[in-house]
């Protein structure tokens, strides 16, 4: 992951923090599952990227770090979802190998409902995440990660 890549800000802060060094800091507290999710939104000339950690304490609510990126204007659903489920998967296995710390679920904001475009990725991104040891949960679970990264996007 490139130097810029590697800096998140808290959600609702803005320093940002070497996504490395924040996350061994978190995981010295207290148990916690971590999710990882990406969003993203067309604008009329750019497409908005966030990538999300979500530190889940069981019962005891979450804390969430971010990445937003900016690229030129991808109109092409497919290749701008795939992008999606690239930069999360480069965040898990940047967690697991910089840090030891296996990412409980990558949240995917694409919906299992065959009436919605995003269906269509469902088989080929889950599939690709598994293949590398992690689990991949799309709507309508629970997908806090990518709430957080909806929420970032606007």
């Amino acid at each position: 992951m490139s130097p810029e890549n590697r800096l998140f800000k808290v959600m609702g802060g803005t320093v940002e923090h070497d996504i490395s060094a924040y996350v061994a800091s978190m995981c010295q507290e207290q148990n916690l599952d971590v999710h990882v999710g990406c969003d993203s939104q067309n604008y009329k000339k750019y497409t908005v990227y966030v990538t999300t950690v979500v530190f889940r304490y069981p019962g005891n609510g979450a804390h969430v770090i971010y990445r937003k990126e900016k690229v030129p204007k991808i109109c092409d659903l497919w290749t701008k979802l795939w992008g999606e489920t690239e930069r999360s998967v480069e965040l898990a296995l940047l967690l697991l190998n910089e840090c030891k710390l296996k990412v409980k679920q990558i949240d995917l904001d694409y919906n299992s409902d065959p009436n919605y475009p995003s269906q269509k990725l469902i088989s080929a991104s889950s599939g690709y995440i598994a293949s590398l040891g992690f689990q991949a949960k799309v709507k309508p679970e629970l997908l806090m990660a990518v709430w957080a990264a909806n929420a970032l996007c606007h």
